[in-house]
């Protein structure tokens, strides 16, 4: 039977056997360094705070693009003052000690390796955990793309558009090869974009109008649209898909049984800084929700949360007869 133990157990035992070795190994016979027994206790206990301290504060906060001098620096100090300080405790524990050359080299080396392997540590433990982050990040990637698959173009919608093509073509309507075209544009994304890692801002905005387009010709004047949209980074680099579940939302709900049925999209990229709002009006006697209204905005917090880290802001208000997203971004660039 396989017995998994906890990273708290592991330490617990490594520094046990840490303190227990030397007092097994000269049990009954002197102890051949020289040093007296009592400060082998105080030392382990010294080497296993300057661990943790490099491990979890030092490593961590300092070791940085901007730091790392610092932490170089914290290391030789501890280092330069580790020996002094035995050397204190040792005269508490043994005023007559004699130091030799054998006796300078334990007392010194130990601190320079505990904080070479502390450090070796911490870099594994960063590693396992972007690891696992990054798995996260892909499943979940997965997921998101999945669900859109399924909801994002539905069979109605296919369906709506086919309805608005074919009616163009009745009366010859020159609306009808750019619709064709939009629309092509609009699939191609669907079917090929969810293998790429990131997306141009340029590229996005350009999925971006041409699903707002497909929709006013499948709603023409019955609803008003405003689109503000101004890009000053179009290289910058944005996750697919993450924005037109809002608007999918607005068209949804902010059309039928409306007065006045209006929505507002404003997008701007300023200094790799993404700022998207959408705001639309509502029936909320009306207002209802089902298995197609796309991926949700619970999932959309969470591929936020994975994705963005600390590098995105998303509120969203309801007034009862408005609802309002707002969302800010931190892009690549």
């Amino acid at each position: 039977m396989r017995v998994k133990l906890s990273t708290p157990v592991i330490h617990i035992l490594v520094w046990s056997i840490l303190f227990l070795v030397p007092l097994l190994l000269f049990q009954d016979q002197p102890d051949p360094t020289g040093l007296p027994r009592g400060f082998f206790i105080f030392t382990n206990l010294y080497h296993i705070g300057l661990f943790y301290l490099n491990a979890y504060f030092l490593y961590p906060r300092l070791l940085t693009k901007k730091w790392w001098w610092l932490y170089l620096l914290s290391l030789a100090a501890l280092v330069a003052i580790s020996f002094p300080l035995k050397m204190l405790v040792i005269r508490l524990f043994d005023p007559g000690f004699i130091l030799t050359e054998l006796k300078a080299r334990i007392i010194f080396f130990p601190p320079v390796a505990i904080l070479f392997i502390s450090s070796i540590f911490r870099l594994v433990i960063d590693r396992i955990n972007q690891d696992k982050r990054e798995k996260e990040i892909r499943a979940e990637r997965l997921d998101s793309e999945l669900k859109f698959l399924r909801s994002q173009i539905s069979p109605h919608f296919l369906f709506n558009m086919l309805t608005n093509m074919v009616a163009l073509a009745r009366v010859k309507s020159d609306l009808l090869e750019p619709s064709l075209i939009k629309l092509s544009e609009l699939l191609r994304y669907m079917l090929h974009q969810p293998g790429k890692e990131k997306l141009s801002m340029e590229e996005e905005i350009g999925y971006l109008k041409s699903y707002i387009e497909l929709q006013q010709l499948r709603f023409g004047d019955s609803v008003r649209v405003e689109l503000n949209i101004e890009d000053q980074a179009p290289d910058c680099l944005v996750e697919p898909m993450l924005l037109v579940p809002f608007v999918e939302n607005a068209f949804k709900h902010g059309i039928g049984l409306i007065r006045d049925p209006y929505i507002s999209i404003q997008l701007k990229v300023v200094k790799g800084q993404l700022h998207f709002s959408v705001a639309n009006n509502y029936n909320k006697q009306h207002f209802s929700k089902d298995n197609s209204s796309g991926i949700g905005l619970v999932n959309v917090r969470n591929r936020l949360s994975l994705l963005y880290p600390n590098k995105h802001t998303l509120t969203i208000h309801d007034t009862g007869e408005t609802y309002t997203v707002t969302l800010q971004i931190t892009l690549s660039c």
